[in-house]
């Protein structure tokens, strides 16, 4: 095993797991800590699926340097940080404190920070990000629920987060290829700075960015920049021959059903896409799950009693001001935890009932479905949208699982992604 990676949310390992796959490394990912009894014969790179974006900075920086000496010990050469293309933080963290810890624990001094990813509208010039076109705190991410970004800057964004210095390699640079954007490492590192914002408005631009990353001990940012680094490791006889990715995934038999916990401008369009498309539906909210007018009983009776072929879908993407209005009534936390839990709870009734193909949208209910499903590990199936993969549960009950970031995914994604499993 190569490379070690560390996610601070499920869908944002699995992203990162489906880029290195798709590149050629025989990738798993594991949801929290490998087991003893993961096979890892043959495989070039673990991604460990953490639950870190939003919970305090300190418990954050545990669990990840937890992960990383699990992953070290397991023999990885290279650390790779996975957050978010729209690097999702605050000014407390979490994605400053956690990278500096992680360079101290190599005892490195300089690393990149790359969300980019152009193919979802995720582009960094001049240091500051935009999201299709738009800048980041013009975006929808200004009223995320719990990360609002307000600021397009990352050099200033990652500035508030940690005490070393921030740089930039600026797309000047970066579009002259790996060897500029290595002499740029080399400038800002001897310029003092711990990091480098790094550019990129194209694939080309991250290929040539993970090129020049190679070398690099520890590589932070979205799964993008990771699109150059298994041909340069390749090149470099530090990882075995690339293989190919399958097409479709070899799915368990059984039933499947849609639940979407996300509040993403994305998923709520994917929502409406289904539901327009006459998907069978059963909204839930946090204030009706408090109350007890909806029960996890009650919305698994109603999934089960839809068309044994058919699709059904369990959702709670509403719209912000309805976020706000419950988050105001229960408090922001528990609003969320409210649905990821019985979403969890379903997940686990419906796998009891012959249910083994989950399409699941959001980071946080992603997690959640995890959890309840006692799914450990997963192994890495073809694409449908970029960033969102098929996956296979590797032990215990078999399963497919479509885990897709909030943000991600084309407006038809729930209809289509089953066009992927064979």
């Amino acid at each position: 095993m190569f490379l070690g990676c560390i996610a601070d949310d499920l869908t944002g390992a699995t992203d990162l797991a489906l880029m290195l796959a798709r590149e050629g490394l025989r990738t798993v990912q594991a949801n929290g800590l490998p087991t003893d009894d993961l096979a890892l014969d043959g495989v070039d790179a673990v991604v460990v699926a953490l639950k870190s974006r939003t919970i305090p900075a300190a418990e954050a920086v545990e669990q990840s340097l937890a992960a990383a000496d699990r992953l070290l010990a397991l023999g990885a050469q290279r650390l790779f940080f996975k957050y978010c293309s729209t690097f999702d933080s605050t000014d407390e963290g979490n994605i400053g404190p956690v990278a500096d810890a992680l360079l101290d624990r190599l005892g490195a001094r300089f690393t990149i920070a790359c969300p980019a990813f152009p193919a979802n509208g995720r582009t960094i010039e001049h240091g500051l990000l935009y999201v299709n076109g738009t800048p980041l705190a013009e975006s929808s991410m200004k009223d995320h629920p719990l990360t609002p970004m307000r600021d397009s800057d990352l050099v200033a964004v990652l500035g508030r987060q940690t005490a070393r210095k921030v740089g930039l390699v600026d797309i000047a640079d970066v579009g002259r290829g790996a060897d500029a954007i290595r002499a740029a490492f080399a400038r800002e590192e001897g310029d003092g700075k711990a990091y480098a914002i790094v550019d990129a408005v194209r694939d080309e631009d991250l290929r040539a960015i993970g090129a020049a990353s190679a070398d690099l001990p520890l590589i932070t940012g979205g799964s993008g920049v990771a699109m150059g680094l298994p041909a340069a490791w390749r090149e470099a006889g530090l990882v075995a021959e690339l293989f190919e990715p399958a097409a479709r995934l070899e799915a368990p038999s059984g039933r499947r059903v849609i639940l979407a916990g996300s509040c993403s401008t994305a998923t709520r369009g994917q929502v409406a896409a289904a539901r327009e498309a006459g998907v069978p539906d059963f909204k839930v909210d946090p204030r009706g799950i408090a109350s007890g007018a909806i029960a996890a009983e009650d919305v698994t009776t109603w999934v089960v009693s839809q068309k044994p072929d058919g699709l059904a879908m369990v959702w709670s993407s509403a719209d912000p001001e309805e976020v706000k209005a419950a988050q105001a009534e229960l408090g922001r936390d528990a609003a969320g935890a409210l649905v990821e839990g019985l979403l969890g709870e379903v997940a686990s009734a419906l796998a009891d009932r012959g249910f083994t193909r989950f399409l699941v949208a959001g980071g946080e209910t992603s997690g959640a479905v995890v959890q309840a499903l006692k799914v450990d590990a997963f192994a890495i199936g073809p694409e449908i949208d970029p960033g969102v993969p098929w996956t296979r549960s590797v032990g215990g009950r078999q399963l497919a699982l479509a885990l897709k970031s909030g943000n991600f995914g084309a407006p038809d994604f729930f209809l289509k992604a089953w066009e992927k499993l064979a």
